[in-house]
């Protein structure tokens, strides 16, 4: 392979031989292709399909995104069908494309699964295309991708040995035994996938290893559990080969229906996951089987214009990422509109939806977007110091945790948490803290819904017998502690009945060492009275706090075991149990872990930042101007006439029953604007109850739950759509999920 300093100096001949012409060193178009200018490396862009309609339509959005955002270079699609699939096939002249023999069933194990015609695909190309002799850098793509602006790999700060990618969070099997089993180097690696930025002679040593380890991984059947793969493998793997790890950005590509970081443009929409607008939402599996490459005038649906946008979000970032929803599927749309028009299709009637494609307003919108100054910031970060002025600041490692048991009531909240999280931005990973008894295990379903870690129950004391499930919460913090090894410097512990609206960070809210943050419980009147005086030599230092806590590892440690310790003492101090005491108006210790916090917390002085912005209970009424960041949906609360309240669903399996979900909240335009604090009361209210909802419904389409065409998300009127409301009066009408 020629030097890079070679390279540069052929540019210039290269561009006079191809007649390029080229304007102050930037891309320019070639027919449907963009070549670089000055720049002296060579860039080949490659996505992985099969031949379905639901790829096709996916190859068409990719293709006019590609052209439309000027990405440098040529592009492939590597088009993995079988012999019969071929003869009707009809999407030859979508993209061009190098068919590659289909893997879905594996020759040799039988074994389905059509993921493995990636690794297969580009393995393919490296052997029998002549294009991949005359490339220095490779991009991968998914074909669920619109990209918005050019993808340079030098640029991200690739580098020959150190490929860029993008974050997969969810990978959890790189810091687990599933790592240690499939490669010598678990330390290496890393949790990418999505985009990958590489040199071509590391693609060329990745290539082969990437398909033998898919084809382990897919083996070791043992192990596909949840807490050990978080569910999706292929691309992790990604330094088996190599002693250098992945340069890892998770700034360039977004979900649409995530909220960007501020400063932030991301260049990448992958559209895997559904997403709304309003009453208006796109799921890609809805479109298993539409014809809508062939059928000419069809397109998606209209979404909301960018005018009833900032009418529907007030919050700028919020607002922003509403604008992605609609640039994905306006996209799209627009990539049809042409493929249509481009092969023959007569001229669609005018709509104003179409003169919005085509007007310059759109074409503004949606003109090529360029890294931001932020973006690059916050990759150097991790890559290397500034060389001069003012040192870049860097964040600590968050780890965010919660606990639950082996139960349909604890599933359901599982599912709202994580979904929201995932949605809320909030930096780093989450573990779920599950549990249960060996018997329990036996039966349990929810192996798949958090990434978890497993702790023997204490619900019933191994000592006294006591029956108390509330003490597993800091019996778990101390398993995990004890078991896991992270490199956080972070704590975030939440409790599963909450639901994430935005991160919760210990630089914005001033958590330090020895300076835990959390959310103000003033029913804990214990801290003012004989009860703080019998269990802590600190009662001064008696916080009221609870819920939602940020604190450092070192102090998690220091305090974890004191929690549990304090938690035994409470709920064994039966003579202090009175409401006037405690101020449990059961009067039966059922707080007593909540007191084994304040006061282990207080023996070690460890004095809280109490903070009023971070929790609201759906039913209180905010504050104006405060961006609250969960919903605390521990109490019943209400809106006219509906209501919610947690404990009525204790033995309801909304999880495994296929379309399940809780009654709709009122729709916000029906409620009454004569009194603001009522109206934004309610209005978190009906939130709360649809996230609930939506992350049922995310849940139930993942899982590939039966009749998806017939149904809708639950942001949408569904009067068809089965509720768990009406499970008592017709018992039959539910699926099970097929797990």
């Amino acid at each position: 392979m020629a030097t890079g300093k070679f390279l540069s100096l052929l540019v210039l001949v290269v561009v006079v031989v191809a007649g390029l012409s080229v304007s102050g060193g930037r891309a320019q178009k070639s027919g449907n292709e963009v070549v670089v200018g000055t720049a002296p490396y060579r860039i080949h862009t490659l996505f992985s399909v099969e031949c379905q309609n639901y790829f096709d339509w996916q190859t068409v959005g990719l293709m006019h995104s590609f052209r439309k955002a000027q990405q440098p270079g040529p592009i492939t699609r590597l088009l993995s069908c079988t012999e019969e699939e071929k003869k009707t096939y009809k999407g030859m002249d979508l993209a061009p494309t190098l068919e590659v023999p289909s893997m879905s069933r594996h020759p040799k194990t039988g074994d389905w699964y059509p993921a493995i015609n990636k690794p297969a695909g580009v393995v393919h190309w490296l052997k029998h295309s002549k294009e991949a002799e005359n490339v220095d850098w490779v991009v991968i793509l998914d074909a669920d991708m619109i990209i918005r602006g050019p993808i340079i790999p030098w640029e991200l700060g690739a580098e020959k040995g150190r490929p860029v990618a993008a974050y997969y969070g969810y990978l959890v099997g790189c810091d687990n035994v599933l790592a240690k089993l499939h490669t010598k180097h678990p330390e290496l690696c890393d949790k990418v996938g999505g985009l990958l930025a590489m040199h071509i002679d590391d693609l060329r040593a990745l290539a082969p290893m990437w398909l033998s380890k898919t084809e382990e991984v897919r083996e070791d059947r043992a192990h596909w559990a949840t807490n050990y793969t978080g569910d999706i493998y292929g691309t992790g793997w990604i330094s088996e080969m190599w002693d250098f790890a992945t340069k890892i950005n998770d700034n360039l590509m977004i979900y649409p229906g995530y909220i960007p970081r501020e400063g932030v443009e991301p260049i990448l929409l992958h559209y895997g996951l559904p997403f709304s607008v309003g009453n208006w939402s796109f799921s890609k599996l809805e479109h298993h089987e539409d014809n809508i490459v062939y059928d000419c005038g069809q397109l998606f649906l209209e979404p909301p214009y960018p005018r009833e946008l900032k009418e529907m979000e007030g919050d700028p970032n919020k607002r922003r990422a509403l604008f992605l929803n609609i640039e994905c599927i306006n996209t799209l749309n627009e990539g049809l509109l042409l493929h249509h028009t481009a092969h023959g299709c007569p001229k669609p009637k005018w709509s104003k939806y179409l003169s919005f494609l085509r007007s310059k307003t759109f074409a503004e919108l949606t003109k090529p977007k360029q890294l931001t100054p932020r973006s690059r910031q916050m990759m150097e970060v991790d890559v290397q110091k500034q060389d001069v002025g003012e040192p870049e600041k860097s964040y600590p490692k968050i780890h965010t945790i919660f606990s639950t048991e082996c139960s349909p009531y604890f599933d359901w909240q599982t599912v709202g948490l994580v979904h929201s999280f995932h949605l809320s931005g909030q930096p780093g990973n989450i573990t779920r803290l599950l549990s249960c008894t060996e018997e329990d295990l036996k039966q349990y379903k929810g192996h798949d819904l958090a990434p978890t870690h497993y702790v023997p129950s204490m619900s019933r004391h191994p000592l006294t017998g006591d029956w108390y499930p509330a003490i597993n919460k800091p019996a778990a913090i101390v398993h995990w502690l004890n078991h896991v090894k992270t490199d956080a410097e972070y704590i975030v512990i939440l409790d599963a009945d909450m639901i994430m609206r935005g991160p919760i960070t210990p630089w914005e809210f001033n958590a330090a060492k020895g300076r835990p943050v959390s959310t103000p419980y003033d029913y804990l009147i214990g801290c003012d009275n004989v009860l703080a005086k019998t269990h802590t030599s600190h009662p001064d230092a008696c916080d009221k706090v609870g819920g939602v806590i940020i604190m450092h590892i070192m102090d998690l440690k220091r305090l974890a075991l004191l929690w549990l310790h304090k938690t035994e003492e409470v709920r064994a101090d039966m003579g202090h149990w009175s409401r006037n005491i405690t101020g449990d108006i059961y009067e039966a210790g059922w707080i007593s872990e909540m007191y084994g916090y304040s006061f282990g917390a207080a023996e070690l002085n460890l004095r809280h930042v109490i903070s009023n912005e971070i929790l609201i209970y759906p039913g209180y009424v905010p504050v104006p101007g405060v961006k609250y960041r969960v919903f605390h949906y521990g109490l019943e609360f209400r809106v006219g006439n509906w209501s919610f309240d947690k404990a009525k669903w204790r033995h309801m399996d909304v999880v495994n029953k296929c379309w399940a979900k809780f009654p709709d909240p009122p729709d916000p335009s029906s409620l009454d604007h004569s009194n603001e604090d009522s109206l934004q009361r309610d209005l978190l209210s009906i939130e709360c109850a649809n996230s609930l909802n939506e992350a049922l419904y995310s849940y139930h389409e993942r899982k590939k739950c039966p009749g998806l065409n017939s149904l809708s998300a639950p942001t949408r009127k569904t009067p068809d759509t089965p509720s768990l409301s009406t499970l008592t009066k017709s018992p039959g009408i539910l699926l099970p999920c097929p797990l």
